[in-house]
């Protein structure tokens, strides 16, 4: 049986990252600004706690949950203010320290599945010099029946590249992104290195089914070839294909 070495691209295998919290450091950013939205509108406080286990949602959807959760009313244009607040900021976000590197050192081909729109994702990749790695292979909510949880985004990802969702593995940094890949039948890296995660949320990624749970990216190219020797090992008909 031949050798999965690092250096080797392969082709039956993909690397698929969500954007928000895993390629940028925007989760925050929507958080802020959400809660800070939100608490002035209602006249209310301690909303971060109801937020911030909601990202990962599209806002749209996530404003709506709140709402419902709070028992508050929000009207259409409020909800698309709030909405385009948090783009327009969080289109700038800082990128997550040492991605780039991360990516580049890892011999898969790589797409981005976000909960967020095409043409937001599109800026983000080329801002922070990640679009020689996705090229086209940028998949959103915007394109697919259902958003997050649904697998609809992971799965048209895997569909598009011709790669089986067994071989693909997934860098999350929500529970809600975790739950899409796993129902979409793929491998979770769970990813807790952003400026939003909690010290709870390691515990909240294991229970949505992340494989395993890390906090730095100079971890993920071995995380990845881990797992692609386990492959490996439970594939006896695996052939690395040059």
């Amino acid at each position: 049986m031949n050798e999965l070495p690092a250096t080797r691209r392969l082709s039956d295998h993909a690397l698929i990252s969500d954007c928000d919290g895993v390629l940028v450091n925007s989760e925050a950013i929507a958080e802020r600004i959400i809660v800070t939205r939100l608490e002035h509108l209602w006249g209310l406080t301690g909303l971060r706690d109801v937020v911030r286990p909601l990202l990962g949602m599209r806002a749209e959807q996530l404003l709506r949950t709140v709402a419902t959760i709070v028992d508050r009313p929000l009207d259409d244009d409020t909800l698309e203010a709030i909405r385009a607040d948090v783009h327009a900021n969080a289109v700038n976000a800082p990128a997550i320290d040492g991605v780039r590197d991360a990516f580049a050192a890892i011999p898969l081909v790589k797409a981005c599945a976000s909960n967020s729109d095409l043409a937001y994702v599109r800026s983000v990749v080329d801002r922070i010099g990640l679009a020689d790695m996705f090229g086209e292979r940028l998949f959103t909510a915007d394109q697919v029946p259902s958003p997050k949880p649904a697998p609809d985004v992971y799965l048209a990802a895997a569909r598009r590249m011709h790669v089986a969702p067994e071989r693909c593995i997934v860098v999350e940094d929500s529970a809600t992104g975790t739950a899409a890949a796993m129902a979409a039948g793929m491998t979770v890296l769970g990813f807790v290195g952003a400026a939003h995660a909690t010290r709870t949320q390691t515990d909240k990624l294991r229970a949505a089914g992340a494989y395993v749970v890390f906090d730095d990216m100079a971890a993920l190219p071995s995380l990845v070839e881990r797992w692609l020797r386990h492959m490996q090992d439970t594939t006896p008909a695996l052939r690395v294909r040059a």
